[in-house]
């Protein structure tokens, strides 16, 4: 076995608040540097060199998820105006092509039959197809390739998109001329998710983003004119807060949000009022204030000759309405200061039940909620919502099993139906249509799964730990049916934990593969993620951050007590934020695991928010605390960051992912970590740095690599456990 690469040590101090920090690591930040680059390389090679033997076992996962996947393939189409629009995807090809075919009967929209999708057969040509973008053709010759937003405009000529190809999630923009075929002039360079035509094709919203990656700006281009003479439609100087678009249900309205996970405001603009388009940032309206600090989303239609907000918000009568609720009121309400403001409520805050959103078509409300951790949806008639009394009655479609993810979107405001996708852990992804007017569900596909799949050999169970101070965290317990608690079975717990983000059941090809060899796999619903409403939230963020790691080892614990896992056969694995999380627990109780996959992970995170500098860093002072003004702030971080809690012990073996471009969690937060872990580790285990050279946050790009990377942190697992094969 080679030896692993070992950084030099460059003096480098850290102080905030009358303590110092001493970082020898910190020179690997040079991203420009030939030798970071160097190192980074070497890093590579012996993580290659240590993990050779794993190369059979990496093709075999590979294969299996390849075998299982239906490669020429092709999603529902959904209806927009006079178009169905769809994407497919081709054996051997590594990226969607995205494509459209008119409506037959033209502008009807009265009947459900008018929104029966058109008979389409993956791998047969469909007549009339209209390629929008093909991924592939745009990735050819580029080291990465990622759509970062797409628009059609209202009268079907135009297809703006924008394109990453280094992996930093900063976009090209292009404008299509879906009549010929050929792309406008204008290019428009480092743009930020979020684009959005006007209803008379003539402008462009866009948003751009700061030094630090901040989302701050929103643009107006005016097609045929120099994008050197774009508008500036809002721009935000507050660095804390995050700026976004998008446009109402019925395309009339922008909605303008800036915020943070505790406040947010709202403004819009009337995008058929022709004055206000004359000068776009004159005719926008500030809808709801950051000043009255209410967490909110808002909702713009128009409804029986009146224009009425639909908000999601969490302003209760009593005070916080942590859960959320539903509103609404006329638009001219807002016109008034907030006290005089007459909203109705529409769906009540509740304790047991939170509003994830809601959305509105020309006849329906659906609210997407989640209640004892699994996100569902309800649809209730628009004029019952609107009325003064009595509440409305919502439907709620039955789906039979206990764990599993349901929601609904529309694609067009005068749809009759609504799009509603369904999953669970074995149940592959399903689409149906939702009838509004009668409730009846239409299955319009299932995600076939190849290679004999047979969800009767899988299990999937609640179950619940006890957390030291009694919280009982929700387990999703994942294995072979034929799997027996007797405490021989190698067992991976997963875990993510922070920014309400929930690990809602889904199915997953991949996870097949470590099932199959008899590794029970298990999610923590930690606190920290959304899974149990906002106080979930609320109990592992901040100064409350540590019960997210101490629910993670409780979890643990619960497995080995369980008797599904032998205590000396448990891997640990996380991703971002996640990988922060094993970082933490890694220095907690690394006794407790045989390996850990530590993805893109957070591990230097108070270096990072303490450099408002850096991508996000200010932004993050509503997740974890500002350590730059509050030394409490700063002396709770330091006590679990994980790169500054490595410590002398028997740490198992470990693998840190991560990419050269990441723009969210930066290289070098992994690269320090890894040179850390050696020096402190006594178990002589490997641990390595696998380190993607042309990627951003989510790994390679293509499918084809997707599958690479998940085989390779599989077997890595697998391995380790030693479930190498899988059983009979």
């Amino acid at each position: 076995m080679s030896e692993a690469p070992t950084a030099k040590k460059v003096p480098s101090r850290r102080e905030h608040h009358g303590d110092v920090f001493e970082d020898p690591y910190e020179w690997l930040r040079a991203k420009e540097d030939p030798e970071v680059v160097a190192h980074l390389e070497a890093e590579n090679a012996y993580t290659e060199a240590v993990t050779a033997d794993q190369q059979p076992l990496r093709d075999a996962i590979f294969d299996e998820i390849k075998r299982r996947t239906q490669e020429t393939d092709l999603s529902v189409p959904s209806r927009l105006d006079d178009w169905w629009y769809y994407s497919r995807t081709i054996e051997g090809k590594q990226y969607p092509v995205y494509c459209r075919v008119a409506a037959s009967e033209g502008g009807g929209f009265a009947g459900v039959d008018s929104w029966t999708p058109p008979d389409v057969v993956p791998g047969v040509p469909v007549p009339g197809e209209q390629v929008l973008l093909d991924g592939n053709a745009e990735a050819e010759g580029k080291p990465f390739f990622a759509l970062g937003g797409a628009a059609v405009s209202k009268d079907g000529n135009l297809y703006a998109y924008s394109v990453d190809n280094a992996g930093d999630e900063t976009f090209t923009l292009r404008v299509k001329d879906l009549r010929t075929g050929e792309h406008l002039p204008e290019v428009i360079e480092n743009v930020f998710y979020g684009l959005e035509f006007s209803p008379d094709a003539r402008r462009l919203f866009y948003v751009m983003a700061d030094e630090s990656w901040r989302p701050y700006q929103v643009r107006v281009h005016t097609l045929g004119t120099p994008v050197e003479e774009d508008s500036v439609l809002y721009e935000e100087p507050d660095v804390s807060q995050w700026t976004s678009i998008e446009l109402s249900s019925d395309r009339r309205w922008l909605l303008l949000s800036v915020g943070n996970s505790e406040y947010s405001e709202t403004r819009c603009l009337d995008l058929e009022d022709a004055s206000g388009l004359e000068d776009p940032a004159a005719g926008l309206q500030l809808l709801l204030s950051r000043d009255e600090r209410i967490l909110h989303a808002a909702e713009i239609f128009e409804h029986d000759g009146e224009t009425q907000v639909l908000l999601v918000h969490n302003d209760g009568p009593q005070g916080k309405a942590i859960n959320s609720m539903i509103s609404t009121a006329p638009l001219a309400e807002f016109r008034k200061p907030l006290g005089e403001q007459r909203w109705r409520t529409v769906v009540a805050h509740d304790d047991a039940v939170k509003i994830e959103g809601a959305e509105v078509t020309a006849t329906h409300l659906i609210v997407s909620l989640r209640r004892e951790t699994i996100e569902t949806v309800r649809f209730a008639p628009l004029s019952e919502a609107l009325a003064a009394s009595p509440a409305p009655s919502f439907a709620e479609p039955a789906f039979g099993e206990e764990l599993y993810t349901a929601g609904a979107s529309v694609s067009d405001f005068r749809a009759p139906v609504a799009r509603l996708r369904y999953t669970s852990y074995f149940t592959p992804p399903r689409v149906y249509d939702y009838v509004l007017a009668t409730g009846e569900l239409l299955l319009r596909k299932e995600t076939p799964v190849l290679g004999g799949y047979d969800p009767s050999e899988y299990v999937a169970e609640r179950a619940w730990a006890t957390a030291d101070d009694g919280t009982r965290i929700p387990l999703s317990v994942l294995r072979r049916a034929s799997l027996r608690a007797d405490g021989t079975n190698p067992a991976l717990v997963y875990g993510y934990g922070s920014y309400e983000l929930s690990m809602d059941p889904g199915f997953a090809i991949a996870r097949l593969s470590l099932l199959d060899r008899g590794i029970v796999f298990v999610i923590a619903h930690i606190r920290g993620g959304g899974e149990l409403g906002r106080r979930w939230y609320e109990d592992g963020k901040k100064l409350h951050k540590k019960n997210t790691f101490t629910d993670f080892i409780a979890a643990t614990d619960w497995v080995v007590e369980s008797g599904w896992a032998d205590a000396s056969r448990i891997a640990c694995m996380g991703g971002s934020a996640g990988g922060l999380l094993i970082g933490a627990v890694l220095n907690l109780a690394p006794e407790k695991y045989a390996a850990a996959v530590a993805q893109v992970p957070f591990v230097d995170a108070l270096t990072t928010i303490l450099d408002p500098e850096l991508p996000l860093s200010a932004l993050e002072w509503e997740e974890w605390g500002n350590p730059m003004e509050d030394a409490e702030v700063y002396a709770y971080m330091k006590s679990y960051t994980p790169y500054e809690n490595v410590r002398p012990a028997s740490y198992p073996t470990v693998a840190a992912m991560t990419s050269f471009n990441d723009t969210r969690v930066l290289y070098v937060e992994p690269a320090k970590w890894v040179q850390r872990l050696r020096e402190e580790s006594t178990s002589g285990r490997p641990i390595v740095l696998k380190i993607e050279m042309d990627a951003g946050h989510g790994g390679a790009s293509g499918r084809y690599e997707e599958w690479k990377d998940r085989a390779w942190a599989y077997a890595f697992i697998a391995d380790a456990l030693k479930a190498r094969e899988p059983i009979s």
